[in-house]
């Protein structure tokens, strides 16, 4: 067969909703970046930006990034931090961020999918044996599909599943001369429920190995000071690789990795992604610098985050909505119903409401549910949560009622 006959015939689970680009996949939201922009021409109240302290388009920020393009430029510096790339703005930005997570070293990288990935391929040899939660975002999961050597998943912040694997990790490990790598992740983006990073921590006194912690949803919005999931647990020094992107938080482009000298070192000479690849560009180090201060001296921004996740989240609680176990500013609400409904539910919300979130529906979640996933910023004010939640129970009522089902299909 032709391998272009097979995309054309098997276009992937996504794929097969490319029908739905530009309103259910690949949508288009346009405007200033706030917690109202425009969708399809209609103000929307948006719950689908990673932008939790409102830092993506805050007046200082934009100031900084303005001013560093035009210093700079989009072009500088040129070639890999190895090669040609490497400037004293790179440094201080790892300098300050290692300062913040109490970490000795970090070590930036271009983007957080490819950077987590090259550091998990960089940190394995085929005789160390990785072992990771279920629940992992794909980025991991990628990454260790490129270890040559063993693997085990333990289920979702499930103990005595890791428990488990640790006893066949340490067998395996022993017998071939090397090490353990366990993965979790500080907040679970999807569910909103942290990592068990604190009895992960424990298991270190009945087995040897190293943790990597993914905390792209917990750096700057869990511990008193921001630090991260780490600190909110109180195991921030039992963490030996620190991992978190400045795309959530901190409404940028770019990542790093945090640790001891040694491993920073090794990574910072053997990520093939960073060796290979541009240095990250001047203006958004620049960019990220400023984010990274007032991350950590303005505390207000983090205080009016956590209003409005516990406003929102007990309000939809208060209102009979089944939001999990989440204990993180992601807010899922889980509802039953088809993908065909889904489809109906989400246009309703949007056409009708004034509503944008994100929708997740089978295969990322078991057939037969819904989940609409609300990400709260510091932007968000009491009227977006009020509006929201009625129009939650609105489209609640409409599905129980099987009205979504008597429509016709919308593509």
């Amino acid at each position: 067969m032709d391998i272009f006959d097979r995309i054309v015939k098997e276009p992937g689970p996504l794929g097969i909703h490319a029908n739905s680009e530009g309103y259910f996949i690949f949508p288009r939201i346009e405007g200033e970046l706030s917690n109202r922009m425009k969708f399809e021409g209609k103000e929307v109240v948006v719950w689908s930006i990673n932008n939790y302290l409102g830092l993506g388009n805050h007046p200082e920020v934009r100031k900084a990034d303005t001013e560093a393009t035009e210093k700079y430029g989009l072009a500088y510096p040129m070639g890999s931090r190895m090669m040609s790339g490497d400037t004293d703005l790179h440094y201080e930005l790892e300098k300050e961020l290692a300062e913040f997570e109490q970490m000795e070293a970090a070590v930036l990288v271009n983007f957080g999918y490819m950077g987590i990935m090259s550091a998990i391929d960089c940190l394995l040899s085929r005789r160390d044996v990785v072992v990771y939660d279920r629940g992992c975002h794909a980025c991991i999961v990628d990454g260790v599909r490129m270890h040559s050597g063993n693997r085990f998943v333990f289920q979702h912040n499930d103990m005595d599943s890791l428990d488990k694997q640790l006893k066949s990790a340490t067998k395996v490990a022993e017998e071939n001369g090397g090490g353990i790598l366990v993965i979790s992740e500080g907040v679970f983006g999807m569910r909103g429920d942290q990592g068990k990073l604190k009895e992960i921590v424990a298991l270190k006194q009945k087995y040897n190995f190293r943790l990597m912690v993914d905390d792209a949803h917990g750096f700057g919005t869990l511990g008193a000071t921001g630090m991260g999931a780490g600190e909110e647990q109180g195991v921030q020094k039992d963490i030996d690789v620190y991992f978190a992107t400045f795309a959530k938080s901190m409404g940028a482009v770019g990542a790093f990795l945090a640790g001891s000298k040694e491993v920073v070192q090794y990574l910072k000479y053997n990520m093939r992604s960073q060796i290979f690849a541009k240095s990250l560009m001047s203006p958004l180090v620049a960019g990220n610098l400023k984010r990274l201060r007032m991350l950590r001296t303005m505390p207000e921004l983090k205080n009016k985050l956590w209003e409005n996740v516990n406003i929102l989240q007990n309000g939809l609680k208060e209102a009979g909505f089944d939001i999990g176990v989440t204990n993180s500013c992601v807010t899922p609400v889980m509802m039953k119903g088809s993908v065909e409904e889904a489809k109906k539910l989400v246009y309703d919300l949007r056409e009708n409401h004034g509503i944008f979130c994100s929708i997740v529906v089978y295969p990322v979640i078991p057939k037969g549910m819904i989940l609409l996933r609300l990400i709260p910023t510091a932007l968000h004010n009491k009227q977006d949560i009020d509006e929201t939640i009625v129009a939650f129970q609105a489209i609640q009522e409409n599905l129980k009622a099987g009205k979504y089902l008597e429509q016709e299909a919308v593509s």
